[in-house]
C-alpha cells in the first residue's frame, strides 16, 4: 500500500465555522471537528476558553464575539497546554491568562517541543504561524479550583482529574449548566491520547458527568445542546479511550511489539470509530502512548518533531 502522508499534512480542506448561542452567557465556536473555542459573556467582561492556534486565526473568533457583545475580553482560559489550543492567545489582549499548575509545568517542560511537533503534524491549523509571538505563558495559575464572578455570573474553573493531559481544565457555568470540557470530551471526533493518562481518564469522565451539564462544548465536534447529547459525548469518548487502551494492553501483555499492536488495534477500532474526524491522524500517536503506559512509562514522554517522524515511519512506513 502507498504510505500515508504524515499525520494531517494532507488535510488541506477548510472547514465551515459555526458560532452557536447555548445560553444568554455561553457561545461555541466550532468548525466541523477542528479545535473548538468557548466564550462566556459575563455582566462586565468576556472569557475565552482555548484560543485557536495563531493570532490571525483568533481574529475570526474575536469578530464573532463582537457581533454579540462589546464587553472587554479580560480572561483567556487554557484547557491544557497543546499548541493548537494556546498559541493564538496574544490576539485577545486579555489581562489574565488562566491555567492549572500542571498545565503551567507542562509548558515549562515541553512547550517548545510541542509547538514544533504540532505545527509539523497539522499545518492547516496553524495558518499564519508567523504571527505567533512565542509560547503562551499563564499569568494566573490555580490549584484544582478557581471561582470567578463576571459581575453576577459565576464561573468555576476546575481540574477534575487527569485524562487528555495531566493538566486538563474545565470551565463550568452552573447557573446555565453549561460546561466547556476541552479535549477531555470529544464528539464524533477521535480523542488524541498521545499525552494522556489512559488509566485515569474514565474516572475523570465520571467527575465531568457528575456536574450534570445540560450543554457542553467539547474539544472537537459540534456543541452538545441537551443532556442526552452531553451523555452521548461522554459515552463516546469513554468508549474509544477504553477500547483502544484495552486492545493495546492485551497485545502488550502477550509480548507483541508496538507495530503489531498498532495494526491489531487499528483493525479492531476502525469499524466503530473509523468515520470519526482525525482517526487516521490520531491512532498512531494514541497507540504509542497506550503501549508506553501499558509497559514502562507511567508519565507521557515528550513528543518532538523527530520522534513524531520516527514513530510514523515505524508504524505507517510500509502501509498496513
Amino acid at each position: 500500500m502507498t504510505q500515508k502522508a504524515f499525520a494531517s499534512q494532507a488535510d488541506l480542506e477548510e472547514k465551515r465555522v459555526s458560532f452557536d448561542k447555548l445560553s444568554d452567557h455561553a457561545y461555541a465556536y466550532t468548525a466541523e471537528g477542528d479545535p473548538n473555542t468557548g466564550i462566556v459573556v459575563g455582566d462586565d467582561a468576556v472569557m475565552v476558553i482555548d484560543t485557536q492556534a495563531t493570532p490571525v486565526m483568533a481574529q475570526d473568533v474575536i469578530r464573532r464575539i463582537r457581533e454579540v457583545t462589546d464587553k472587554p475580553i479580560r480572561y483567556v482560559v487554557l484547557s491544557h497546554y497543546h499548541a493548537v489550543r494556546v498559541l493564538g492567545a496574544s490576539a485577545y489582549g486579555a489581562g489574565h491568562v488562566i491555567a492549572s499548575r500542571d498545565t503551567y509545568d507542562l509548558i515549562v517542560e515541553r512547550g517548545e517541543a510541542d509547538m514544533r511537533s504540532e505545527i509539523g503534524r497539522f499545518p492547516r491549523l496553524f495558518r499564519a504561524v508567523e504571527s505567533v509571538p512565542g509560547l503562551t505563558w499563564p499569568t494566573l495559575v490555580f490549584e484544582r479550583r478557581l471561582t470567578l464572578w463576571l459581575g453576577k455570573l459565576q464561573v468555576e474553573i476546575m481540574q477534575l482529574g487527569r485524562g487528555h493531559t495531566k493538566g486538563d481544565t474545565v470551565v463550568w457555568q452552573p447557573q446555565d449548566r453549561v460546561l466547556f470540557s476541552g479535549d477531555l470530551v470529544e464528539y464524533d471526533a477521535t480523542p488524541y491520547t498521545g499525552d494522556a493518562y489512559l488509566a485515569d481518564w474514565p474516572a475523570t469522565l465520571d467527575a465531568v458527568a457528575a456536574l450534570g451539564a445540560e450543554k457542553l462544548v467539547p474539544g472537537r465536534g459540534a456543541a452538545l445542546r441537551t443532556a442526552e447529547e452531553v451523555r452521548a459525548g461522554l459515552d463516546g469518548t469513554r468508549a474509544f479511550v477504553t477500547a483502544m487502551f484495552e486492545s493495546v494492553r492485551r497485545g502488550a501483555a502477550a509480548g507483541k511489539d508496538l507495530r503489531t499492536v498498532y495494526r491489531e488495534t487499528y483493525e479492531a477500532l476502525k469499524p466503530r470509530f473509523g468515520h470519526w474526524v482525525i482517526f487516521d491522524h490520531c491512532l498512531p500517536f494514541d497507540v504509542s502512548r497506550a503501549y508506553d503506559e501499558a509497559t514502562q512509562y507511567r508519565d507521557p514522554r515528550v513528543w518532538t518533531a523527530q520522534r513524531d517522524q520516527e514513530m510514523w515511519e515505524a508504524l505507517e512506513g510500509n502501509g498496513r
